[in-house]
């Protein structure tokens, strides 16, 4: 039988973003999300339900989220369910579900700037482009 786990979630972060390390220096953060649902009742009256949803990623996407994310900020997540149990101080057994993060996008305001080192390369690329073995410009297609 086969089977399928993939989230999407669009929403705003409901806390900083929290930075730790793996044993073997692997970047990990944890941070929340908020989504909202609205809909009009069958009466008339407007409805509104919002959803918690703890996140984790790994990497140099945990990385980036760390670096560029913070509380009320708009994001898009892409990443797959996954279940966490443990056992409290009080020596109960505890579960929830997490996402963890795969893949995401900034939204809503203009995405971060890139690095001075990144400018460089593009900018260099630029010239290249501009510099064929004819020191005319290339003519692109599409």
């Amino acid at each position: 039988m086969s089977s399928f786990n993939k989230i999407l979630l669009m929403g705003n972060l409901t806390r900083d973003p929290q930075l730790s390390y793996t044993p073997s220096n692997t970047a990990v953060v944890d941070f929340g999300i908020a989504t909202n649902r609205r809909w009009t009742s069958k009466d008339g009256t407007a409805k509104e339900e919002t959803c918690f949803v703890d996140c984790r990623a790994f990497g140099r996407p945990a990385e980036n989220i760390n670096k560029f994310l913070k509380k009320g900020m708009p994001v898009f997540l892409e990443g797959r369910l996954t279940f966490d149990s443990w056992t409290g101080q009080d020596g109960t057994k505890r579960s929830k579900h997490r996402v963890t993060v795969e893949n995401f996008r900034f939204i809503g305001a203009a995405a971060p700037a890139p690095t001075s080192s990144s400018a460089a390369q593009n900018e260099a690329a630029g010239e290249e482009m501009e510099n064929n073995s004819q020191g005319q410009k290339d003519d692109i297609p599409f």
